[in-house]
């Protein structure tokens, strides 16, 4: 039976660490990770621990492996934080930055050219429709300068906690619907104008990555603003994307913007897998008459989108009454019965689910993005 990453990194998720009482995949402790046949070594970073606890530690790791792999030839090194580890014979080294967020199986972008298409509305029912299919879901508002998220998930007006992790600051994300989330919304007041330029937003995107303490996942998603800036290339360098889902009304210049967008991650530079587009706005269905549809923003937006990036149209959402009060009022449309539009997003959902099955199944996992400037 071979080594899979994917459980060694699951089975010392159930490894607590003796001075946090905290996983150590969650406390982000486990690093350089190398696996060669039957042989297996990492390092845990470990502070302030006493020599007897960091043995525990060590057998602790070992015999969590050993219950599921009983041949494996296990090495721990205990390090304290920056320290390198010392090269095991044999094994092959991994030179390359570390992926800050291994116990997240597939991070996934929400993008888009043009402001004004949905694209938090879709982040978030998205994120919501996922976990109704039994998924881990995370939620990122890397929409710096116009944060809705919180308004949209009910969290308005909240305020995240801070913990001391071994004399670090650590984010602890709100929760709503089960589901972690983090903003700059939640630091900020709602009237705030945020007046960063771009180094200082990629530095809270970093924070936000790196200095959360995010739980076992199996989709975390980034609502990213529109555009192809700054935060789009601080994601790609800072974390492993499997894929980019463009959001697009049917409109032309929609459109326009959103193959710009599109053709951002296809760039060999950055080379970020296109999970699908969805369609959003895609008609108006009045309430008290719910067979018809008035395509007020053209039609086929969405199709020639897809067709452009040679990837399939996930779905289209109607403008019905529910998504903008939902949003509103932090209940968000997808949690409705019997609505055109809860009903959509939960076709999209199944649809992403096999994308992204298909997505790690046939390609090689995406390398986080080495960007240098003139």
């Amino acid at each position: 039976m071979s080594i899979e990453t994917s459980v060694i990194i699951k089975t010392l998720a159930k490894v607590i660490d003796p001075g946090s009482g905290q996983d150590l995949i969650t406390m982000s402790m486990v690093r350089d990770l190398a696996i060669e046949g039957k042989k297996v070594s990492f390092v845990v970073e470990v502070r302030k621990l006493d020599n007897d606890k960091k043995q525990q530690l060590n057998f602790a790791c070992i015999e969590a492996i050993q219950q599921v792999y009983p041949d494996a030839d296990v090495h721990v090194h205990m390090a304290g934080q920056g320290q390198q580890a010392p090269p095991q014979p044999g094994m092959q080294q991994n030179f390359g930055p570390p992926n800050p967020l291994p116990q997240v199986k597939n991070v996934i972008a929400i993008a888009s050219g043009k402001g004004g298409v949905g694209k938090s509305t879709v982040a978030v029912n998205l994120a919501l429709a996922l976990k109704a299919t039994g998924a881990k879901v995370g939620l990122i508002d890397a929409d710096l300068y116009g944060p809705s998220i919180p308004t949209m998930m009910g969290l308005k007006g909240e305020r995240p906690k801070i913990q001391d992790v071994y004399g670090s600051p650590k984010i602890i994300p709100l929760e709503a619907y089960g589901i972690p989330v983090i903003s700059i919304g939640f630091i900020v007041e709602p009237e705030q104008a945020v007046v960063l330029r771009g180094p200082r937003l990629a530095g809270i995107l970093g924070q936000f990555i790196n200095d959360c303490i995010w739980p076992e996942l199996d989709y975390l998603m980034i609502d990213l603003p529109p555009g192809t800036g700054d935060i789009q290339l601080t994601l790609v360098q800072s974390v492993p994307v499997t894929g980019a889902i463009m959001v697009t009304t049917p409109q032309e210049v929609a459109v326009a913007d959103a193959i710009k967008a599109l053709n951002m991650f296809l760039n060999p530079t950055i080379n970020v897998p296109i999970l699908g587009v969805v369609e959003n706005m895609s008609w108006f269905t009045p309430e008290e008459l719910p067979n018809n549809q008035y395509k007020i923003f053209g039609e086929g937006g969405g199709q020639k989108l897809a067709e452009f990036g040679k990837t399939k149209l996930l779905g289209q959402v109607p403008i019905v009454m529910g998504v903008r009060t939902g949003g509103d009022n932090g209940k968000p449309v997808v949690m409705e019965n019997n609505n055109p539009a809860a009903e959509a997003f939960k076709l999209i959902a199944q649809n992403v689910v096999d994308q992204v099955a298909w997505r790690n199944k046939t390609q090689d996992p995406t390398e986080m993005v080495k960007i240098t400037t003139q």
